[in-house]
């Protein structure tokens, strides 16, 4: 497991559109996820224990968010030849364990992630009701913690303020979490 962290926030950057197909067979395009108070666009996997660790906390503040007018939905860009645990067959797994509140898509082709700069699971975008970039930071204060007592609702926080606001926090603490597994990375 290669250990990553996200990026700085770059405050402004307009949501990269796509077209994916959800766990159902259902196709689904950035437009899908416009017209609330926000979209909250989310990398995530099923084989990486940072994930693992926060999946119920997410459905939990995910929930939250939909009652403000935040849409969300989650990209697993991994390359399941690199870890079968992310195929397609475990995705719909994950998305009824977890019953997921959002539309959990496949980025086949990983044009998706590249697109967006994604460079962990999880890897969070948030923007506001312009599609511009406001928050690009962690979930919460609980690491890989399976424990749901955490102190810092990070993103929840952050994108309640965006969905009142349109801005997101100056101060944003980074995303740590495995690396996206490439397609013929060495």
């Amino acid at each position: 497991m290669v250990l990553m962290e996200t990026p700085s926030c770059n405050f402004g950057e307009k949501a990269f559109k796509f077209n994916l197909t959800d766990t159902n067979g259902k196709e689904w395009s950035l437009t899908d996820f416009t017209g609330g108070n926000g979209t909250l666009i989310m990398f995530i996997c099923n084989h990486c224990p940072y994930v693992k660790a926060i999946q119920r906390r997410l459905v939990v503040d995910v929930l939250k968010l939909i009652d403000v007018g935040i849409k969300s939905v989650a990209i697993m860009s991994n390359d399941p030849d690199d870890h079968p645990e992310d195929s397609l067959e475990n995705m719909q797994k994950v998305a009824t364990k977890f019953n997921y509140p959002f539309p959990y898509l496949w980025d086949q082709s990983q044009e998706v992630a590249k697109a967006y700069d994604a460079r962990c699971t999880p890897d969070f975008f948030g923007y506001n009701s312009s599609l511009e970039l406001q928050y690009r930071g962690r979930l919460d204060d609980s690491g890989m913690k399976t424990l749901s007592n955490t102190n810092n609702h990070d993103l929840l926080k952050a994108m309640i303020n965006v969905a009142n606001t349109g801005k997101g926090p100056k101060h944003q603490i980074p995303s740590i979490g495995c690396s996206i597994k490439w397609k013929n990375d060495i």
